[in-house]
């Protein structure tokens, strides 16, 4: 059920499996390739102008599509929570050092799968693609992200070698709570890391 109390409003963090991770477990789950809208940058993102702007230039598009699809498709959604692809030259970047001033990112909007790609209108700075991420890990952290590294640490370093796997690809993060207005120690974010054997 929608959050309006509506039982055709599509909740998408309710519905797909790849949303679900619990605090304190390291779970594996195989992701389905998912169709984003994305958003490119580099640097700090508490600092980097480039950061907002990314948020600012994915919010408007993701709800014109929500809407088009409302009341052009008779398929109504809930906008899929921000997500960041987050990558470094060395990872210890995000676990170690905490620089990021080194790190590049990639914030993205989930696109429902029967919204067809000429839908979806041109803006700034915005493609879409396809990721398709296959078997990851992922947990639940709920904190400050400056909290992230010791649990992204463990993940890294301990549960991922202890399953016989290695990471592949990049660190994805799915916040589901708003850090503009959320306060830090109340942030909920799902972590993810790929894996192969």
């Amino acid at each position: 059920m929608g959050r309006d109390g509506d039982a055709t409003k599509i909740d998408f963090k309710r519905t797909l499996d790849a949303y679900r991770a619990t605090r304190g477990r390291f779970r594996l789950v195989d992701v389905p390739a998912m169709r984003y809208l994305m958003a490119d940058g580099q640097g700090d993102p508490n600092t980097s102008p480039a950061f907002t702007a990314a948020v600012e230039a994915l919010y408007p598009v993701a709800y014109r599509l929500k809407f088009f699809s409302k009341t052009e498709l008779g398929r109504d959604y809930v906008v899929p929570p921000l997500e960041g692809l987050w990558w470094a030259d060395d990872m210890d970047a995000f676990t170690a050092a905490r620089d990021k001033s080194r790190w590049s990112w990639t914030l993205m909007i989930m696109v429902p799968d029967w919204i067809d790609e000429a839908m979806i209108p041109a803006a700034g700075g915005v493609r879409v693609e396809t990721l398709a991420e296959g078997r990851c890990v992922q947990t639940l952290h709920v904190g400050a992200f400056d909290d992230e590294a010791a649990v992204l640490a463990r993940m890294h370093d301990e549960f991922i070698p202890g399953e016989g796997l290695r990471m592949t690809g990049r660190h994805h993060e799915v916040y589901f709570s708003d850090f503009r207005r959320v306060p830090p120690e109340r942030r909920r974010t799902l972590l993810r890391q790929p894996v192969a054997p």
